[in-house]
């Protein structure tokens, strides 16, 4: 006897993302190696200077990092407090940082102690950074105001009080050290010139502003805060250009990779988006276990760096050529080869005995309806919820086998209002779905043949045949418009081809037609199957209700 064959599903083209240039270019990294801190992780700072290494700021403490190391290459702990914003110099040798006490501090970044303590402010300070000679610092504050410190004589040069919030995010000009921009969380963001004693340029953002970015140019500005990434124009006096809001939680900081043609923002609902910066649309997405507080890149995109707010580290690792063939190489070839290849091939010889193991056949539940022709329970099965949304192939796949044992007109007869709810429902989501139209067109001609008597007995019935009738109506004049631009395109396709005469004997020159032939052909016919054949015909005809 015959075993049972189970229902062939079959596999469609999955309708997945696009494979691009750049998710193969930012997909290209190692698996990310975690680093537990003592605390949230609020700021990243690569290192200008080979070997790039970056520091990390969390709870009391600064460590920095070796571009592979696992544990850190030197610590500064001489904080009595939080420590915030800790920042390289330009040349690599420096470190200044802010802390929960009011004090900024500079250290060697060979050393630990500190060179240098800068005190006047009176609450914490959260915005450090290095002005492009190196020799000045800007420091912002909660006590809503933004400093410049003299590094050689350890002084004061000049203070700022413009904001009416915490100052949480500042940046510095790396082409003329008089200019900064400070953001708050009074909204606003602020241009300043040091040679003078206010600021030269206001820009509303219109949420508590995280952190700031300036393109490598300087022209342009990016801001971030609430759910919003916002560039300015700064050659326009800070003419708003884009406003990105493809967060759902605060953004918490930016970067920039692939020398300036990628923008990232990083948030606290655990993603990282990379933009493309000439359109500033999504290109590749990052996914995080916890709220991330601060991004890093280092030069040339060679690592990722993450800090959340769990006090993970996450570093990734650009793969080296060879680490990318060879996991290329292992995608293609699979290690399990041998293992299913052993002993095909044996042949057994004249006297041996073969002891054949029975295979015991795994059904799913529609199938074990099948196998007892309960052909209506089978579509039952296979029109669950679940089952008939998140795979809708496998609902196809019993409707076409039901169709081929010339069964499936008894399994849909005979059903209560709620069942063919939910079969007209499943045809109103799939109908014109081209992979699975063959099947279901049948499907609701047999459905309109059988109920037709019962149509307008109820009215969750007939609100799913009206909606059947209108997405028909829509799909035909959809192919006829199809149709008519097929024939404009067939029509310029034939005129932008030159004419050539081709000679052929025993045919009249006046006509074109032979001697035995009648001159009542028509040569455009074979054209206009061409074009009904290309698109689809519903043979479902529209029904009155």
């Amino acid at each position: 006897m015959a075993s049972f064959k189970p229902t062939k599903i079959q596999v469609y083209p999955k309708l997945g993302e696009k494979v691009t240039q750049d998710t193969l270019y930012w997909k290209n990294y190692k698996a990310p190696l975690q680093i537990k801190e003592f605390g949230a992780i609020t700021n990243i700072d690569f290192s200008p200077v080979a070997p790039h290494n970056f520091a990390v700021t969390a709870f009391t403490r600064v460590h920095i990092y070796g571009p592979f190391s696992q544990e850190p290459v030197k610590t500064f702990t001489r904080f009595k407090d939080t420590a915030y914003s800790g920042r390289f110099r330009s040349d690599g040798q420096l470190l200044v940082a802010g802390c929960e006490d009011s004090v900024v501090r500079l250290f060697d970044a060979s050393g630990k102690v500190a060179l240098r303590m800068f005190k006047g402010h009176t609450k914490a300070v959260h915005v450090t950074d290095f002005t492009s000679d190196g020799y000045q610092i800007l420091t912002g504050s909660d006590d809503y105001t933004c400093r410049l410190w003299d590094v050689p004589n350890a002084t004061e040069l000049n203070t700022y009080q413009e904001h009416t919030d915490y100052i949480r995010c500042g940046v510095t000009s790396k082409l003329n050290r008089d200019f900064f921009i400070t953001g708050s969380y009074d909204h606003t963001l602020k241009m300043f010139d040091a040679r003078l004693d206010k600021s030269v340029m206001t820009m509303d953002h219109g949420h508590p502003v995280e952190n700031l970015l300036l393109y490598p140019s300087e022209g342009l500005l990016v801001s971030a805060g609430g759910r919003y990434v916002k560039v300015w124009d700064l050659l326009k006096g800070g003419q708003p250009l884009v406003s990105l809001k493809n967060h759902h939680k605060t953004v918490t900081c930016l970067s920039l990779g692939s020398n300036g043609q990628r923008l990232l923002s990083a948030s606290l609902d655990r993603h990282v988006k990379v933009y493309n910066t000439t359109n500033y649309k999504v290109v590749h997405n990052f996914d995080y276990a916890a709220s991330i507080l601060s991004l890093g890149l280092a030069p040339n995109d060679e690592s990722i760096v993450v800090g959340m707010a769990n006090g993970i580290l996450s570093v990734k690792h650009r793969k080296s050529l060879e680490e990318s063939k060879e996991t290329s190489g292992q995608q293609r070839r699979k290690p399990s080869y041998r293992v299913f290849v052993k002993g095909k091939n044996y042949v057994p010889k004249q006297d041996d005995y073969l002891v054949s193991k029975p295979v015991k056949q795994h059904l799913a539940r529609y199938d074990k309806q099948l196998k007892k022709f309960n052909v209506s329970k089978a579509l039952d099965t296979a029109l669950e919820t679940w089952l008939r949304w998140r795979k809708p192939e496998i609902t196809v796949a019993v409707l076409k086998e039901l169709d081929r044992r010339g069964t499936l007109k008894n399994a849909l007869a005979g059903r209560d209002e709620k069942s063919l709810f939910h079969l007209l429902r499943f045809l109103n989501g799939y109908l014109v779905d081209p992979r699975f139209a063959p099947v279901l067109v049948t499907t609701a001609e047999m459905i309109l043949d059988i109920y037709r008597s019962v149509i307008g007995q109820s009215p969750v019935v007939d609100q799913q045949l009206l909606r059947l009738q209108d997405l028909l109506e829509r799909e035909i004049d959809y192919q006829k418009d199809l149709l008519e631009v097929l024939g404009m395109l067939d029509t310029m396709f034939a005129s932008s081809i030159p004419r050539k005469e081709v000679p052929c004997s025993g045919i009249s020159k006046s006509n074109g037609l032979g001697q035995g032939e009648a001159s009542t052909s028509r040569p455009a016919a074979s054209n206009h199957l061409r074009l009904v054949g290309a698109t689809t015909a519903f043979r479902l005809v529209p029904f009155q209700l």
